[in-house]
């Protein structure tokens, strides 16, 4: 009999056990509804996310963590930052205000100085006979023959002008002589043409323009008095000429009444070369 009692009591505990524990189980899931209820409910002044086309109600975000809701300036600077850094990705960068701006390309210095005769576009003219015939004067490259020359007289400069002289291609440093007796009038650094030699003819009547030399004769100076065949300088490639092809530009005005060595009418050399 007191068994039959003992077990009456254990199970009348067990199931008084068993009622409680179900009661904080509902209790506890009522309060995850309510919970879950006040975090679906959406924010002032957010957005609410469109339902889902089935009709049924949202269902509930999952609460983010604390640290995520803390790091969202950050994450809201660091896209600022990354879109501000893209976008000058694809724009060109502006040159700053305070740095310096290229250089622009410097323009050929014009002449300041009394232009050179291969400058001046002049016509040639019929002079009256001219008291230098063929073979008079002597080639002014040493070691050329008049069979190496070529009429370059009427050769196109650009398209405004004639070349009016006579190129006598040559090695680099091959002397240059007078053609004939005469002054020397004026050494000048020209900027087409270089090294250049101005020379009268004992007459005055002619002048002789020697151009793109890479050096004077040694004690070669204004107002020396020359004869035929005295070493004035060498050839070059000196102002305008090209450096892999070094040549002596001659040329030959017939001087006005100023007696100016930069004016003239020009006249071709070549056939005064010829013997």
């Amino acid at each position: 009999m007191k068994s039959i009692l003992i077990a009456a009591a254990g199970t009348l505990l067990g199931a008084a056990s068993l009622c409680i524990f179900l009661q904080n189980e509902q209790n506890d899931v009522a309060a995850t509804s309510a919970q879950v209820s006040t975090l679906s409910t959406p924010v002032t002044g957010e957005p609410m996310q469109d339902a889902p086309a089935t009709g049924a109600p949202p269902a509930p975000e999952p609460l983010a963590p604390p640290a995520a809701t803390a790091l969202e300036p950050v994450a809201s600077t660091a896209t600022s930052s990354l879109t501000r850094t893209s976008a000058a990705a694809a724009t060109p960068a502006e040159t700053p205000a305070d740095s310096p701006s290229p250089p622009e390309p410097i323009a050929p210095e014009p002449i300041t100085a009394t232009p050179a005769p291969e400058d001046n576009a002049v016509t040639p003219t019929q002079a009256e006979p001219l008291p230098v015939h063929p073979g008079a004067l002597l080639i002014p490259v040493t070691g050329i023959t008049a069979a190496q020359l070529h009429d370059t007289f009427d050769d196109q400069r650009g398209s405004e002008r004639s070349h009016e002289a006579l190129d006598i291609m040559a090695p680099l440093q091959t002397p240059v002589v007078a053609v004939d007796d005469g002054k020397v009038v004026k050494l000048f650094n020209s900027v087409p043409g270089g090294l250049t030699v101005y020379q009268y003819d004992a007459s005055g009547t002619f002048a002789y323009y020697y151009a793109h030399l890479d050096s004077y004769a040694v004690g070669l100076e204004e107002g020396q008095e020359l004869k035929r065949g005295d070493l004035i300088g060498y050839v070059g490639a000196t102002g305008n000429a090209d450096p892999l092809a070094p040549h002596l530009h001659f040329a030959i005005f017939l001087l006005g009444p100023e007696k100016q060595w930069w004016i003239g009418t020009a006249i071709n050399p070549y056939p005064l070369f010829q013997r």
